[in-house]
C-alpha cells in the first residue's frame, strides 16, 4: 500500500498487523515517510524498537532487509563485496582460452554477476515500492562504521570503487535502532529524525498482551501488564539490571496460559522469572515476597 495518509491513518495500519504505537511515534514515523529522511530509535532493549520495522514492512507491502550492527562490522559485510571465487575461475578460463586482452578479462570480472549485494546495496536497488531497511544496534558497530554510513543516511546513495555511484531506485525506509550503550556521533544524528521510545503505558501494554495472547483471559491479560508495569517502576526497578520489556510481557503470558494459569499468585511468580528475566541476579532478585508486594491492588 502507499504510504498512510495521516498520523491517525498510521496508528490504525499498524494496530492492524498487532503494533500499537502511541501518538508521539506515530507522528515521528509519519514525518519520516513524508520528509523520506531516516528515523533514529533509540530506547531500552524490548521497548518495540525491532518490532516497529516489521510492522512497517507489513503495513507499507514492503520487503524487510535488516542490517545488524556489532562490534567490528566492516563496511564489506555490509554494503557489498565480490565474488572472489567466480571471478577467480573467470580469469583462469580466458587464461587457458588465450585470451590476449588481459586488461579486458580483469574488467569482466567486475561485473554486475560477481557482484555480491548486502544489506545496504540490496535496499538501495529494491524495486518499487522500495525496501524497509533497518540498522539494528547501530550503537554495537564502532565509530568508522558510523562515518560509511553518513553516505547512505544523507543521499540514499553509497560509492563503489569498481562501478560508481549507486542511488536508489526507490528510497528505502530506512530506521536505526540504539540501546544507548555508547552515543552516537552527531553527524549521523543530524542526517535523521529522532524519536525516544519508551516502555509502554498499562493501557497500551494491555492492548498489546491482549492482541499478541488471545488466548489470554481478560483478567489475566490485565494481571500481567499491572504486575510488569509495576516491575518496572521505583523503587522495584532498582533491584534488577535490566526491566522486562515488551517481548517479556507477552511470553510470560503466553506462559502463564499454557500452565492453566487462572491468577497470578507468587509461587507462580517465583516459577517462572526465567521468563522475565534472563540474569541469574535479576531472577533471585524477584522474590516471593517482592512478587507479592508487586501483586498487591493499587489502592492497597
Amino acid at each position: 500500500m502507499s504510504s498512510p495518509a495521516s498520523v491517525d491513518a498510521l496508528l490504525q495500519a499498524l494496530q492492524t498487523v498487532g503494533y500499537f504505537a502511541d501518538r508521539r511515534l506515530g507522528t515521528a514515523v509519519f514525518l519520516a515517510l513524508q520528509l523520506q529522511r531516516p528515523l533514529l530509535l533509540e530506547g531500552e532493549p524490548g521497548v518495540g524498537k525491532t518490532a516497529l520495522a516489521r510492522a512497517l514492512s507489513e503495513v507499507l507491502g514492503r520487503g524487510l532487509i535488516r542490517l545488524q550492527c556489532y562490534d567490528g562490522l566492516e563496511q564489506r559485510e555490509a554494503l557489498y563485496e565480490w565474488n572472489y571465487a567466480a571471478q577467480l575461475l573467470h580469469m583462469k578460463a580466458a587464461e587457458g582460452q588465450g585470451a590476449a586482452d588481459m586488461a579486458q578479462v580483469e574488467r569482466e570480472v567486475y561485473q554486475d554477476r560477481y557482484l555480491i549485494r548486502r544489506p545496504l546495496l540490496q535496499a538501495l536497488q529494491a524495486p518499487a515500492p522500495g525496501a524497509v531497511l533497518l540498522i539494528d544496534e547501530v550503537d554495537r558497530a564502532d565509530e568508522p562504521f558510523e562515518a560509511f554510513l553518513l553516505e547512505y543516511l544523507g543521499e540514499y546513495q553509497v560509492s563503489i570503487p569498481e562501478i560508481g555511484t549507486v542511488h536508489a531506485q526507490a528510497t528505502p525506509v530506512t530506521l536505526l535502532t540504539s540501546n544507548r550503550t555508547r552515543d552516537l556521533h552527531d553527524a549521523v544524528k543530524r542526517r535523521c529524525l529522532y524519536h525516544w521510545l519508551d516502555y509502554p503505558d498499562r493501557e497500551r501494554e494491555l492492548a498489546i498482551v491482549r492482541a499478541q495472547v488471545p488466548g489470554a483471559s481478560a483478567a489475566l491479560a490485565q494481571q500481567v501488564a499491572e504486575f510488569v508495569g509495576r516491575l518496572r517502576s521505583q523503587p522495584f526497578a532498582n533491584a534488577f539490571q535490566r526491566a522486562p520489556g515488551i517481548a517479556e510481557s507477552v511470553e510470560w503470558a503466553r506462559a502463564l496460559v499454557a500452565l492453566d494459569t487462572i491468577v497470578v499468585d507468587p509461587e507462580v511468580v517465583s516459577d517462572t522469572a526465567g521468563i522475565l528475566f534472563k540474569q541469574r541476579e535479576d531472577v533471585a532478585a524477584l522474590t516471593r515476597d517482592m512478587a507479592a508486594q508487586l501483586l498487591q491492588p493499587a489502592d492497597s
